[in-house]
């Protein structure tokens, strides 16, 4: 009876264990199943940032354009590195951080592709812009066209630098275009970037600034008196591209196709660009 009583407890011993093992095994193997159904909703949440190297003169659209692509896309925070196109394009040059490069000027924009810097398949001309002559809104200067710059009643003349400005580039190059440079050159103030040529127009520190017609529309402290004329200086345009360097293709490619959709180009118009061609 013993010996049967020893094997009845071994074999109830057993199916325990037996039992338990199996438990164990059908509970992993239902979790497994459902560990595939949570990774994709995780990795969708992933927050993407976004540097954008883009001239000034774009800020006040390039804002308005960051708010509405927010809202639509919260996983995506963008960051715009805003400066003189030629001083972004040697940060990019020297390895500062961007996916996307916005130059006010073809010119900074052919350098680096010719570096291999930016994604060539990319580039495409963004907006269009004018050249303008302001003046403070209280002034009495009597400027109708850039010639009336080399009167003795403009002392004071800001223009971007011309080496790293594109405004000032394009100024250059139209004073020269109509005779005027040599006249006006002595009397020029120089500024790091374009809103500085309108900020010293708004605060009267010069008489007359030339600027895009962007930033004059963006001040009620200025007047616009003057617009160069067509064919004085190549066409002011906004070439835009990914960095080859980029570490975000995918979420810098869909910003960028943004920046050409009918709603970005009404923020565009809405600031005075016109769509580039």
């Amino acid at each position: 009876m013993k010996k049967i009583d020893r094997f009845n407890k071994k074999a109830l011993l057993f199916f325990v264990v037996v039992l338990i093992l199996a438990i164990n095994f059908v509970a992993g193997c239902g979790s497994t199943s459902q560990a595939p159904q949570t990774p994709p909703a995780t990795a969708q949440q992933q927050p993407v940032e976004l540097t954008i190297s883009a001239a000034v003169s774009l800020k006040d659209a390039l804002t308005e354009i960051q708010n509405k692509y927010q809202a639509k896309n919260p996983n995506v925070k963008l960051v715009y590195n805003l400066g003189a196109s030629g001083s972004l394009q040697k940060q990019i040059e020297q390895g500062a951080p961007a996916d996307i490069f916005i130059s006010a000027a073809p010119k900074q924009m052919d350098e680096l592709e010719a570096k291999n810097l930016i994604n060539k398949a990319t580039r495409k001309n963004l907006v269009e812009n004018k050249l303008v002559v302001v003046v403070p809104k209280e002034s009495k200067i009597e400027i109708t066209n850039f010639a009336d710059l080399a009167k003795d009643s403009v002392q004071k003349l800001a223009l971007g630098e011309t080496a790293t400005v594109p405004a000032g580039q394009y100024a250059q190059e139209a004073l020269n275009k109509l005779g005027a440079w040599d006249k006006v050159k002595d009397k020029v103030v120089f500024a790091k970037d374009v809103r500085t040529v309108l900020a010293y127009a708004e605060t009267g520190n010069v008489d007359a600034g030339i600027v895009y017609k962007t930033d004059a529309l963006s001040s009620e402290k200025v007047k616009i008196t003057a617009t160069a004329p067509e064919g004085s200086h190549k066409p002011v345009v906004y070439p835009a591209a990914l960095l080859a360097a980029t570490k975000q293709p995918k979420a810098a490619e869909e910003f960028l196709a943004y920046l050409y959709s009918s709603e970005s180009k009404a923020v565009f118009e809405k600031y005075g660009f016109a769509m580039g061609k």
